[in-house]
């Protein structure tokens, strides 16, 4: 049996469509019928509901012990994709519970349940960045730096479970870059996709790696299959600047491109208005680390993941192309 934690998100979703396509059989956790509800929706326009029946689906919370243990019956292998994202800081003690804790519940239900492998979907947000570029696997993490919550609390589960190899678990985690895929237009990524198809007339200066969700996936099951453990692994197809990233979207819904520069001062003193807001309402849109990360442009090297995992990155323009079509089909 085959446990996904996150089975709702992005990259559950459609990790969950690869799985049953492979006639596995899997177990996949969810917290609402809505969100459930949704990943039946996304299979039906993959024409896969059949497929969707066979999935096992255990309603259940990482922090609850006593609901995650009978989840974990039979279980021999675990994707753990769960987890919080969020660059507010007010939201720290919420994304230490969920990406720190529930991961390390997840770690001690493998080791007490003799479960074979742990693929962790973490992040290169938890990758130090260094003037020589590319950033690469050996890039640790760097405390001396000031690091937004989110990639704290990625990087305490990732420590999570390089405890569990330190106990006997073998685990593989993959550092994925900004993740693109078809199904959530409201959150993350997809977020690009809504602003850009109502017209969007800025960018920022920085940039990141980039990959479509359907690599994620691709590597996530190859990092289970092959006999590697205890390795980390950067899946990016392309480093792109957010300029590059969003003119493609907009050529891809036949819209004019960004034009205007949104610069770092222009940032900050938003972010300082939005300080003031968030300081009443206890709730932050922008924070330092999130203009930064707007503003700078880290290159990554996937050259480890190509040479072990034989990662052969899609091209974006085609991804972006499908995920439009996609897009435009469910909101018309």
């Amino acid at each position: 049996m085959i446990l996904v934690t996150g089975a709702t998100g992005l990259v559950g979703s459609h990790l969950l469509l690869a799985l049953t396509k492979q006639h596995q059989q899997v177990r996949a956790l969810y917290r609402t019928e809505k969100r459930k509800e949704e990943v039946a929706t996304f299979f039906a326009f993959a024409k896969a509901s059949d497929r969707w029946h066979t999935i096992d689906w255990v309603q259940a919370d990482l922090l609850d012990i006593p609901q995650l243990s009978s989840a974990f019956d039979q279980v021999t292998q675990v994707y753990h994709c769960a987890a919080l994202i969020s660059f507010d800081p007010y939201r720290y003690k919420e994304l230490r519970k969920v990406n720190v804790e529930g991961t390390a519940n997840v770690v001690n239900l493998c080791l007490s349940q003799q479960v074979q492998k742990i693929v962790y979907l973490s992040s290169i947000a938890t990758l130090a960045k260094t003037p020589n570029w590319p950033i690469t696997e050996e890039n640790h993490w760097d405390p001396n730096v000031t690091n937004s919550v989110y990639a704290i609390t990625k990087y305490g589960g990732e420590m999570e479970v390089w405890r569990g190899t330190q106990e006997g678990l073998d685990a593989i985690i993959l550092n994925p870059g900004i993740i693109l895929g078809a199904g959530r237009y409201d959150s993350g990524s997809g977020v690009f996709f809504t602003r850009v198809a109502k017209g969007l007339n800025h960018y920022t200066s920085g940039g990141s790696g980039v990959v479509d969700v359907l690599d994620v996936v691709d590597m996530m099951l190859k990092a289970m299959d092959k006999a590697v453990v205890n390795q980390r692994y950067i899946i990016i197809a392309q480093n792109w600047t957010y300029q590059k990233l969003l003119a493609t979207i907009a050529a891809a819904f036949h819209k004019k491109p960004p034009k205007r520069c949104v610069g770092k001062n222009t940032l900050h003193v938003l972010r300082l208005l939005d300080s003031v807001v968030g300081w009443l309402s206890r709730k932050r849109k922008l924070t330092k680390n999130s203009v930064q990360s707007a503003t700078e442009i880290s290159e990554f090297n996937n050259q480890k993941a190509q040479r072990e995992l034989g990662y052969q990155p899609r091209d974006l323009e085609d991804s972006i192309a499908r995920i439009v079509a996609h897009f435009k089909t469910v909101q018309t």
